[in-house]
């Protein structure tokens, strides 16, 4: 079986629990309006732009897939928060008023904070290891876990691709980031990062990145290559430190009109998120690959891969082993085992 039939085969394991805990549900389907003969019309949200995989590979092959099987489902989909920041979408999902969303882990602990271990520093090594830990039984307690706290469903994860440091200095090793203020998100999983990674951290919101580093109201920041490229953060980086410190993982998400479809619209609905799956990590690794190349041959930055990995890695896992809470720390270390 090779990464893509396997990733795309785990999508249904993960939307499992769904039919177990909501399966004797009922109910209006709120933000879906729901016509004669099982007809829906869904709204699906994400902060993403239009020009970004999660949009263009994620939610429209989503869209496309679940209205050309004619199951009477129709999706229509807000991009770019425009339906309100992550936390207001995520108590939308679980009030009914947004059928479907796309949501980072980290976001998502302010519902449940275990899950927002799948964004930890070098939890995961990469997308296949993403993919066994949600087919694993310890990854389907996590999402079942998360259903039963925030009564929301996930359909499938995937990875949207590793962050890495940008900086006018190389990044290559944990001491490089002494001294340095380094912009996370505010969210307490990335700022957990920060302190595993020995950095310190400075929180600025991303849409005044660009600003802050122009200023030196901050020395660096990490974010994926999608993002480092759309804010054109050469103008104001000079190196690009390729540490691949954290997989971006986003979790496919369904409320409560997900008891409202029939067998039929659940597996349509199931299926073409397993397309989801395959096709986000797919584009995610092509255009991060063309980016990287096409960076490394130019002038605009200077990149570096000659980073040891291996040392953040230890210093990230060890600071988590001693400084989780118990609960967290059981969703990392059964992350870790399932490791390639």
């Amino acid at each position: 079986m090779n990464a893509r039939t396997r990733r795309a085969s785990w999508v249904a394991v993960v939307a499992a629990p769904a039919l177990v805990l909501t399966g004797c549900g009922g109910g209006d389907s709120g933000g879906g309006e729901s016509g004669q003969g099982g007809d829906f019309e869904l709204t699906f949200a994400t902060s993403y732009n239009e020009d970004q995989p999660q949009h263009t590979c994620g939610a429209t092959v989503i869209e496309e897939q679940v209205e050309s099987a004619d199951v009477g489902i129709q999706v229509e989909i807000y991009p770019s928060s425009q339906l309100g920041g992550d936390a207001e979408r995520i108590s939308a999902v679980a009030s009914g008023d947004i059928d479907m969303d796309i949501q980072g882990a980290s976001a998502l602990g302010a519902v449940y904070e275990p899950v927002s271990v799948l964004d930890a520093a070098y939890a995961f090594e990469d997308a296949d290891h993403l993919a066994a830990f949600a087919a694993s039984d310890e990854g389907q307690q996590v999402f079942a876990d998360f259903a039963e706290a925030s009564g929301v469903n996930t359909l499938g994860v995937w990875s949207a691709g590793a962050r890495h440091f940008t900086s006018n200095q190389p990044i290559t090793a944990p001491a490089d980031l002494e001294g340095q203020r380094i912009r996370f998100p505010g969210s307490p999983q990335y700022l957990l990062n920060a302190e595993a990674l020995g950095a310190t951290a400075t929180e600025v919101a991303y849409e005044e990145l660009y600003l802050a580093l122009q200023q030196g109201t901050v020395d660096g920041q990490e974010n994926p290559i999608t993002n480092i490229a759309s804010q054109n953060l050469q103008e104001v980086q000079s190196d690009l430190s390729l540490t691949a410190h954290q997989l971006n993982t986003n979790l496919v998400l369904i409320g409560d009109v997900w008891n409202e479809f029939d067998e039929e619209q659940q597996q349509v609905v199931s299926d073409a998120v397993a397309m989801a799956v395959d096709e986000v990590t797919a584009c995610v690794d092509e255009e991060d690959a063309a980016t990287i190349e096409e960076w490394d041959a130019g002038d605009e930055w200077d990149v570096h891969s000659d980073v040891d990995v291996d040392a953040f890695r230890e210093q990230a896992v060890s600071w988590f082993e001693q400084n989780l809470d118990e609960d967290m720390l059981t969703v990392f270390e059964s992350i870790r085992a399932t490791a390639p």
